[in-house]
């Protein structure tokens, strides 16, 4: 396995390059997870002079036949951006390698791990949900920072997924690996898609979605709910 770095609006040093081969050690990473399938880093830099002190973006992204593995930093300069990203990298892969083996000998796996073990299911990616099919050919023209499709309406980066039914428990877990503050699921007990959230500090906060015909019929301004309090 190679670890591939690519830049998203600058260039990247072959300096550089051997350096985040030295950081981030594949044999040390292997012995964590030994399912690695890929090892992805991109560099990008924000122009406003004003975050000069956070102007260097480094994000590191691990596929493995788990859940994909994401960690990023912003720091002054690539290179302290990226000894953050690989320190919280290291730490959610620990924290998924105990939790793998405290669960040893019992029949529990992970929602991620569903299509390794039952045929014909969808093969997830690090969301807990199918590969994005491939769109159209609509074409698309930027509006400002947003997506148009042909003649509209506008459209931001819409996808759909195909979910495996996961846990509450399992839906935190699997947020805290991909570092974000949201995560969309389909609760296993009530097959309504939910969504945890992370409010303050260790505080979280589920929102769950269920059909009414009445509500359907009779829309409200406030209907689909919005991660706040």
């Amino acid at each position: 396995m190679d670890i591939v770095v690519k830049g998203r609006k600058t260039e990247v040093p072959e300096r550089f390059r051997k350096h985040v081969a030295e950081k981030l050690n594949l044999e040390k990473i292997q012995k964590l997870d030994g399912k690695v399938i890929s090892l992805d880093v991109e560099v990008s830099k924000e122009p406003n002079p004003r975050q000069a002190d956070r102007c260097d973006r480094v994000e590191i992204t691990l596929r493995s036949r788990g859940p994909v593995i994401r960690a990023e930093a912003a720091a002054s300069d690539p290179y302290a951006a990226l000894d953050l990203a690989a320190e919280k990298l290291g730490a959610r892969l620990r924290k998924q390698h105990d939790k793998r083996y405290s669960r040893r000998g019992t029949a529990r796996i992970s929602a991620a791990e569903v299509p390794n073990h039952v045929p014909g299911v969808a093969t997830l990616n690090g969301n807990g949900a199918a590969d994005e099919q491939e769109q159209g050919s609509v074409p698309t023209k930027k509006v400002g920072s947003l997506e148009v499709q042909g003649d509209g309406p506008l459209v931001v980066r819409e996808k759909t997924h195909v979910a495996a039914p996961m846990s509450l428990d399992q839906a935190l877990y699997e947020m805290e690996l991909v570092g974000h503050d949201f995560y969309l699921f389909v609760d296993s007990e009530t097959k309504e898609p939910s969504v945890v959230y992370r409010r303050h500090a260790y505080d979280y906060g589920v929102i769950h979605l269920s059909t009414d015909t009445m509500v359907a019929q009779t829309p409200s301004p406030d209907a689909g709910g919005a991660l706040g309090g």
